[in-house]
C-alpha cells in the first residue's frame, strides 16, 4: 500500500462536557492509568519539543517520572541539547501519543528545574546501572565509535566499584508547569473529540473542532 491509502476507523468513545472533570490532571492521571492497564509497550513515554538556541524545533522521547499540580517531571542531562533549548528558552510542548487507545495529550506551559533534593531522592532510587550510565555519557556529545562508549561505561564501573553512585552535579529532573492542556480522542469519520484546558486564575475548559 502506498502511504497515502492507509485509513482506518477510531472507534474507541468520545469525549462528552458533562463527563468531563473541572480539573484536567485527574482525567489525565485516569488516562495515564489506562494507559498501563492497556498494556502498551511505554505508557509513560512522552515527546518533548523544544526551541533550540538556533531557532530551530526538536523533539525527543523520554519518560514521564512524576505528575502533580505542579507539573510534569523528567529527568535528563543538564548539558544536552533539550536542557540547553531551556535554559535560552524555557517554553516548550510535551505530547503523550497513546495510540492504541486512540488518544493523545498535548501539553504547553513553561519548564523549570526540581529541587536537588527531589533529584537526589529519584537518582538513589535508580537501577545502578542506570545511575552508572548517568555519569559514563556525555549526552548529545559526538562520540567515535559504539566501542568507545562501553569503554567510558567500563571505566565508570570501575570508578565506582563496591561503592554507592552519588547524583551527578550535570544530572536532574525538569518541570513543565502546564497552561494548556488538549484531550484529544479519535471519533468516527473524522469527528474526532478535542477539549482544551487553559490556566488563567484557574481552569477553563472548551471544545475545538476536529
Amino acid at each position: 500500500m502506498e502511504l497515502k491509502d492507509y485509513r482506518r476507523q477510531y472507534t474507541k468513545g468520545g469525549l462528552r462536557e458533562e463527563s468531563m472533570p473541572d480539573d484536567p490532571l485527574v482525567l489525565f492521571e485516569q488516562w495515564q492509568q489506562d494507559a498501563s492497564a492497556a498494556g502498551l509497550a511505554d505508557p509513560t513515554g512522552v515527546v518533548v519539543a523544544t526551541v533550540q538556541p538556533d531557532g530551530s524545533i526538536r523533539q525527543r522521547f523520554v519518560l514521564l517520572k512524576g505528575v502533580s499540580e505542579d507539573g510534569f517531571v523528567f529527568f535528563t542531562n543538564y548539558n544536552s541539547d533539550k536542557a540547553a533549548a531551556l535554559a535560552q528558552n524555557d517554553r516548550s510542548s510535551m505530547l503523550f501519543p497513546w495510540n492504541e487507545l486512540d488518544r493523545q495529550v498535548s501539553v504547553s506551559g513553561k519548564v523549570e528545574k526540581i529541587a536537588e533534593s527531589e533529584s537526589d531522592a529519584y537518582f538513589a532510587a535508580r537501577p545502578r546501572a542506570s545511575q552508572i550510565a548517568a555519569w559514563t555519557s556525555q549526552q548529545s556529545q559526538p562520540i567515535a565509535s559504539r566501542g568507545a562508549l562501553e569503554a567510558q561505561y567500563q571505566a565508570t564501573l570501575e570508578r565506582f566499584d563496591g561503592g554507592d553512585v552519588p547524583r551527578p552535579p550535570h544530572w536532574g529532573g525538569f518541570r513543565l508547569v502546564p497552561e494548556r492542556i488538549e484531550f484529544w480522542q479519535g471519533g468516527e469519520d473524522r469527528l474526532h473529540d478535542r477539549l482544551i484546558y487553559q490556566y488563567a486564575n484557574g481552569w477553563n475548559r472548551s471544545r475545538l473542532q476536529p
